[in-house]
């Protein structure tokens, strides 16, 4: 680990905090949801920044809240600032299963959350519930998104209640890639039916470290 040294006798100099450290995650955006059909981030639209600025984006899900028990929270990746969100992927998930009841803990993959060579949103978690304490929170990481050269790799952490009348804790990991060699620019979130009823969704940029 390099040892950095700073001339100044007082650190009161220093303006931000952020400054002190290389690769920090540097806030973009967030957006909140309000019966919101879907929520997006386009490169050049509304302060957003998806470029070759930054090499790697996250993306933090805070207390998502449907409003359609059992609806699968999705996202998609877009190439043409926004007009379609139509972007070729192959992905993959598992999760892991726990009830309140303890009963009937699993660690499983998911086979039928996969995409294989489909342009459908992917999936970053499935039948979760929409009662008024339920929720998911989580991150979504793409690396490299504006390369012109490589597919577009992305890893997924979603920690979420499970439907309706059957409560547990579900953590979802997936992970996959667009698989195109345009730069993306744009990604959109929604629920496979009904609203994003609440909840935020921020964007972080990761700095070279």
């Amino acid at each position: 680990m390099a040892l950095v040294k700073y001339n100044n006798n007082s650190i009161s100099t220093i303006s931000s905090a952020g400054q002190l450290a290389s690769g920090s995650l540097v806030p973009i955006k967030t957006l909140t949801a309000s019966s919101s059909s879907t929520l997006s981030f386009v490169d050049g639209s509304s302060d957003v920044v998806l470029d070759s600025t930054y090499p790697i984006y996250l993306f933090k899900f805070i207390n998502i809240h449907q409003a359609t028990d059992q609806a699968y929270f999705q996202f998609n990746f877009s190439i043409d600032s926004g007009s379609n969100y139509n972007v070729t992927k192959t992905t993959t998930m598992f999760n892991a299963f726990h009830r309140e009841d303890d009963d009937t803990p699993e660690l499983v993959y998911v086979s039928s959350a996969d995409l294989s060579q489909s342009t459908n949103f992917a999936n970053l978690s499935i039948l979760t519930g929409n009662g008024n304490d339920e929720s998911q929170s989580g991150t979504l990481m793409i690396f490299n998104p504006s390369s012109t050269t490589f597919v577009k790799h992305f890893v997924s952490d979603l920690q979420c209640h499970y439907r309706t009348g059957l409560p547990a804790s579900v953590n979802y990991k997936g992970a996959g890639y667009g698989n195109t060699t345009s730069a993306v620019d744009g990604v959109q979130f929604k629920f496979s039916s009904g609203n994003i009823d609440a909840g935020q969704i921020k964007l972080y940029g990761l700095k070279d470290s």
